[in-house]
Order: C-alpha cells, then sequence, then structure tokens
C-alpha cells in the first residue's frame, strides 16, 4: 500500500498542481494530463476532456488545409484577374502555400477527401474570394460564385490558371471581358 501511495504521490508531483482545471487554465491542465499518461496513472485522467482534444487536433489540422487552400485561390484568383499585377511576392505565396497544403497532406493523408467535400470546397472558395476582393479593392460579387478550379489542378506543380487548363474555366466577371 505505501508503493501505491508513493507512486499516487509521484505522480501528483509529476503533474504539477493538481487543481489544474480543464477549464481553469488549459495550457497548465495539458501538462497535468501528459505527465499522468507517462506515469501510467489512467485513473486520475480527465478522459472526456482528452477526448474533446484529440478531437480538435483533427480539426485544426482541416482548418489549417482550409486556410491555406483559401489563401491560395485567393493569389491565382489575383493572378488572374489582375495581370499587370502579377508579382514575385504573389509567385511566392502560390509556390509556399502549394508546398504546405501538399507536406499537410502528404503527412496527414486522411485529410485529402476534404478536398472533393461540397461544403469545404464552397467554405474555401468563400474564404478566398473575401481575401482576393479586399486585397483587391473589388466587389465579392465580381467573382464567380462557385469554385472556379479544381483543387487537383491547382495543387499541380506548373498548373496556372491563365494555363490550358485554365482556359476552359470562366472567371470573366473579375476581368471585365
Amino acid at each position: 500500500m505505501a508503493s501505491k501511495a508513493k507512486a499516487i504521490d509521484a505522480a501528483q508531483g509529476a503533474a504539477g498542481p493538481m487543481d489544474a482545471s480543464y477549464d481553469g487554465d488549459v495550457v497548465a491542465w495539458s501538462v497535468k494530463q501528459a505527465r499522468l499518461l507517462r506515469a501510467g496513472r489512467f485513473d486520475l485522467l480527465d478522459i472526456e476532456h482528452i477526448a474533446d482534444e484529440i478531437e480538435d487536433v483533427g480539426k485544426s489540422e482541416a482548418r489549417d488545409l482550409a486556410s491555406r487552400m483559401a489563401v491560395l485561390l485567393a493569389h491565382w484568383l489575383k493572378w488572374k484577374c489582375q495581370p499587370t499585377h502579377r508579382s514575385r511576392s504573389w509567385e511566392n505565396t502560390i509556390r509556399e502555400q502549394r508546398l504546405q497544403v501538399l507536406r499537410r497532406l502528404a503527412r496527414t493523408p486522411s485529410l485529402r477527401p476534404e478536398l472533393e467535400k461540397a461544403d469545404f470546397v464552397k467554405d474555401v472558395w468563400s474564404d478566398a474570394l473575401m481575401i482576393a476582393a479586399r486585397e483587391m479593392g473589388m466587389d465579392i460579387v465580381s467573382f464567380p460564385p462557385a469554385n472556379a478550379w479544381p483543387f487537383a489542378n491547382v495543387l499541380r506543380e506548373g498548373w496556372a490558371p491563365d494555363s490550358d487548363a485554365g482556359r476552359k474555366t470562366d472567371v470573366s466577371g473579375c476581368l471585365g471581358v
């Protein structure tokens, strides 16, 4: 019995303040939970909140993917709609966002199906339109209401909206043609 008490004391000491609550201080709580896990003190874990946090990790990954796709699409919209304003900065942003999206998909392949989900595509396109409209000083209704380019094309090295594949889609609303 003494060794069990000693183990609890060690786990509590390793966990830090035992009153570190999820709602009170999530950082202290997470440190405490990690230490309890490593000490094998599963009986002291806050299972419900741990499960919530694990689910949130997946949601965070999906949000990051959506954010990067929106920035990438916004820059392609700018590229297509304002050809006289093209810059090395836009090229670098396009290259960087494409690279980061592809890395995210390689490291987390379970995210790939998100690219095909209608809600994901709609939300990402909507975000891209807001970014592009704000940065170009244009009204959002100047842009196509639905995604103009398949994500597979957007992510392919060497693809651009004014390439052969890009000419087949209509983004003429922002071009004034």
